[in-house]
């Protein structure tokens, strides 16, 4: 790489950093080519950069973005891991050290505070925003499912007393019907009478 590419290569890292709220610095001595290609790819799929560089372009790099706090950590052979939710590069890249014990987390950032490899840890055991959503979505819905249990229990209960209810409520109308009708023929009897008496 020559000077001119260098100095193409800092700008373009510092204008990605700018735009960034988070990075992981781990050494990666010892991991293999097929390694690194399983881990660039796990860190691609959640919108999070995943950058080699010599730390001496990184620093220049830094300047002027909210990462310079992170020099410290840039000796030896280190890969950083940046982008803009805040989880996301935590996550992936302690995920992947803990399978891998060639991966060695330094250190990192959120926002604006430096963090060690301890808060780095902490950190990706907490759920993703996404998981976050998840599960704020299923709390809002609990409730209206349940009411909408108690609400519809209530409706077949009383469908089943008004089903109850519907046989008796229909022998009372009956009976009065039938009372009225008996008058009726006994009336009519008493006419019936003097005919076969005339016979």
């Amino acid at each position: 790489m020559d000077r001119t590419q260098k100095q193409a290569f800092v700008q373009e890292l510092n204008k990605e950093l700018s735009g960034a709220s988070a990075m992981v610095v781990a050494h990666y001595r010892g991991l293999t080519v097929k390694q690194m290609t399983e881990l660039r790819r796990a860190v691609s799929g959640a919108s999070t950069r995943l950058q080699v560089s010599k730390n001496r372009l990184a620093k220049l790099a830094f300047k002027g973005t909210s990462f310079e706090g992170l020099n410290d950590l840039l000796t030896g052979p280190t890969v950083m891991a940046y982008g803009q939710d805040a989880l996301a590069a935590t996550k992936i890249v302690q995920q992947f050290a803990d399978k891998n014990d060639k991966l060695i987390v330094l250190g990192g950032q959120m926002d604006d505070k430096v963090l060690s490899a301890d808060e780095v840890k902490s950190l990706s055991r907490l759920p993703s925003l996404d998981e976050l959503r998840g599960t704020l979505v299923g709390l809002l819905q609990a409730p209206g499912a349940q009411l909408a249990r108690v609400t519809k229990a209530y409706a077949d209960k009383d469908g089943v007393i008004e089903t109850a209810e519907a046989p008796a409520a229909e022998a009372e109308l009956e009976a009065p019907a039938a009372e009225a009708e008996a008058p009726v023929a006994e009336a009519a009897a008493p006419e019936a009478a003097p005919e076969q008496t005339q016979a």
